[in-house]
């Protein structure tokens, strides 16, 4: 069991209190290099660290945890999930386009370019990417901002 008595919290601050998927965490084989790409990634949505356990995690969120990496209990290799991916909501279609620009710039790789989806391109505005480990991500944004975007 991790001793937590030797976690640091940071504060994060944002303007609004927006979640993303309540406590979601991917593995890593490399913590560091994978707070560098997350530090970068959520900081689009002005998310940061709100708890470290120094050498087996680090966790995201507003205010609470929302989103790790760790590495795994069991002291084995992280490998990706088959078929698993994580979904982030973005406020605003060009966030959508940030977060996928920043997590490519970062080392990710693209798994699907920012744009509409669904019939006739009338669903939400979507992007996929995969982090420097391979996990699965998905950025979107549902609703008006999406939809004034492609009706002009």
């Amino acid at each position: 069991m991790t001793d937590i008595t030797q976690s640091r919290q940071v504060a994060a601050t944002p303007d609004k209190v927006r979640g993303l998927p309540g406590h979601a965490t991917v593995g890593t084989n490399d913590l560091d290099a994978a707070s560098v790409f997350y530090d970068k990634l959520l900081a689009v949505f002005g998310i940061g660290r709100v708890l470290v356990q120094p050498n087996r995690a680090i966790y995201y969120g507003h205010r609470t945890l929302e989103f790790g990496i760790i590495k795994p209990f069991d002291g084995r290799p992280a490998t990706v999930g088959n078929g698993g991916m994580i979904a982030f909501e973005a406020p605003s279609c060009s966030k959508v386009d940030e977060a996928h620009a920043t997590a490519l710039a970062a080392g990710g790789s693209d798994e699907g370019a920012p744009g509409p989806r669904g019939e006739n391109g009338t669903g939400p505005y979507c992007a996929y990417f995969r982090d420097p480990e391979g996990n699965k991500f998905l950025i979107f944004r549902s609703g008006a901002d999406a939809a004034s975007r492609f009706r002009h």
